[in-house]
This record gives structure tokens, C-alpha cells and sequence, in this order.
């Protein structure tokens, strides 16, 4: 029985009911994550990176009291544009849907579409996780649970390098969230390749990742994976340049008593004036690769079932 709250557009409706791959796109990156117009563009592009791969896109966001699985073009023009566009995470989805503001989804509001639609893959930037100084804060990331209930898998450049990574690999085994670096043995730290931490598991081919996925749900084990595919080398920052960014984001953050929701785009903020827009650049190129990688996995996926 249809969800009177979900609203999956034709494309994406026909694509699922075909069998046909289909890969969900966030939208916070569209509303938050880049200035106007970069961020229109980029958002563009990843849907057509999508169907030049096979696939179908399927762009997450809330509008008019529902959950639209799919964007028409003045939908993205409005979350790029619009001043106030909410964001929204699993504790923010029941309200913003009540009050029928327009909002953009984060990596946890993205999974909630997904699952809702039954969409296998996601590909984003990176996902959140356990921040810095969470002994004193408990700041921990709704991504990491929604993960761990939504039969996703979510291709990103690992968890965003701003975030505690130790720790996150951590909550991710506790929630028993298979991670599988894509084509590398270490855990990549989003605008660089390199963290110094080993993944658990290591797939090579897009058909190796679907197998594990079908295996994964076949088995009836709940929850997602999380697919870690690094930055192409040629855009990965420096790592000096960016570990001294996010120290000094940190702080900065610190001093003007910046926290909870809105500390993830203040310090990508920082970073990327710090840099002088090296961040910003790397974010751009490292979601682009993703969304090719998710694109070849969603398609492998749908072709072994």
C-alpha cells in the first residue's frame, strides 16, 4: 500500500517497477553544502552522471507535506536558491513533513527516502559520524543509526575528515555496519585518500559489492553497508593543508560556541576559505566519483537479481 507521505516521481516509479537501477542523490548538498550556482550545478551533473551510467536518479528532498523520491527541475532550483530551506535529518522528518516546509535531506533523511522506496543505493560525499570531543559533547550522527536499520548500501568517500574516524569505525561495528573499501585496503578520509585506518573488508568490481549486498539481505541481516571509495588521486587535497584547516575550524567553532547540526557546514565552510577553495573542489570531485561508482554498483545490483 502507497505511503500518503512518500511521493516517488514517474521516472523513479517506473525504473523500480522494471527492475531497473535506480540510485538515490541527497539534497543537502544542493541546499547547503555549495554556494549558488555551484550547487545547482553539481546537482545537475550527478543526475546526469546517473543516467550516462544506466541508472535512474532519484534526488531525496521535502516539500508540500511529503517525501519526494525524485526532483523536478524547479524543486532543485528551489533548494539551491531559496533562503530558509530546512535540513533535515530523521529527528527533523516528521515535523518538516507536518509543517510542509521545503527542506533538504541529509545522508540520514536521504536513507529514510530510500528505504521508503525500496532504492538499494545511495551516493553521497561522505557520511557523518562521531565528532571530535564526544566525551564531553555525545555529538554522534544520526547517519550512523539510520545505517544500521536501512537496507541501503552508501557509496562515499568514507566519513567526513572533520569527524573523530577511530571512534566511527568503532559505532559502525557496533552496529554491526559491514564497510567495504572500494578498491583500497585503508579507510579514505574524505578529501584525502589516506586516515591511516585499515577497512575491514575490500571489494575490487562493482559485481563483488552487489554480491555482498544480495548476500546481505538475502540472509535477512538488517541495515546497510557502507561502500568507502577514496577521492581520485588527482583531486585529493593536501593532507597538511587540511588537517591545519580543520584544527583551526575547531577552534574557531570552539570561540564562537558553534555545535550540533550546524557545526558540519560551518567547518566545511572554514575549510574551504582556509584552503582557498582547494575543499570545495576536492567535495565536487569526490562526490562526482561516487555517484560513477554507485551508479556501476546499482547496476550490477539490479542485474543480479
Amino acid at each position: 500500500m502507497a505511503n500518503p507521505l512518500v511521493h516517488i516521481h514517474s521516472p523513479v516509479a517506473d525504473a523500480l517497477r522494471n527492475g531497473e537501477p535506480v540510485v538515490a542523490l541527497e539534497s543537502t548538498i544542493v541546499a547547503h553544502g555549495m554556494p549558488y550556482p555551484a550547487n545547482l550545478e553539481t546537482a545537475k551533473k550527478l543526475e546526469a552522471l546517473v543516467r550516462e551510467g544506466g541508472a535512474v536518479p532519484a534526488t531525496v528532498a521535502v516539500a508540500n507535506g511529503q517525501i519526494h523520491i525524485g526532483c523536478e527541475a524547479d524543486m532543485l532550483h528551489a533548494l539551491a536558491k531559496e533562503d530558509g530551506v530546512w535540513k533535515i535529518s530523521r529527528r527533523d522528518m516528521s515535523v518538516a513533513l507536518a509543517k510542509r516546509v521545503l527542506g533538504a535531506t541529509t545522508v540520514s533523511g536521504t536513507l529514510i527516502g530510500a528505504a521508503q522506496a525500496e532504492i538499494s543505493v545511495f551516493a553521497t560525499g561522505g557520511i557523518g559520524g562521531v565528532h571530535r570531543g564526544v566525551a564531553s559533547t555525545w555529538d554522534i550522527s544520526a547517519d550512523l543509526a539510520e545505517l544500521s536499520s536501512a537496507d541501503v548500501a552508501v557509496v562515499s568517500a568514507g566519513a567526513k575528515s572533520i569527524l573523530d574516524l577511530p571512534k566511527t569505525l568503532e559505532v559502525l561495528e557496533s552496529f554491526g555496519i559491514p564497510v567495504i573499501g572500494y578498491r583500497t585496503d585503508e579507510f579514505p578520509a574524505f578529501f584525502t585518500r589516506e586516515s591511516g585506518l585499515e577497512v575491514p573488508h575490500r571489494c575490487d568490481t562493482p559485481e563483488e559489492v552487489a554480491a555482498v549486498m544480495h548476500a546481505n539481505w538475502t540472509l535477512g541481516q538488517q541495515g546497510g553497508l557502507l561502500v568507502a571509495n577514496p577521492i581520485p588521486l588527482s583531486a585529493s587535497a593536501d593532507p597538511k593543508a587540511i588537517k591545519t584547516a580543520i584544527e583551526a575550524g575547531l577552534q574557531a567553532a570552539s570561540e564562537q560556541g558553534v555545535e550540533g547540526k550546524v557545526l558540519t557546514p560551518f567547518l566545511l565552510r572554514f575549510i574551504n576559505e582556509a584552503t582557498g577553495g582547494a575543499s570545495l573542489a576536492a567535495n565536487r570531485e569526490l562526490v562526482k566519483n561516487n555517484v560513477r561508482v554507485g551508479t556501476e554498483i546499482a547496476v550490477a545490483y539490479a542485474a543480479l537479481r
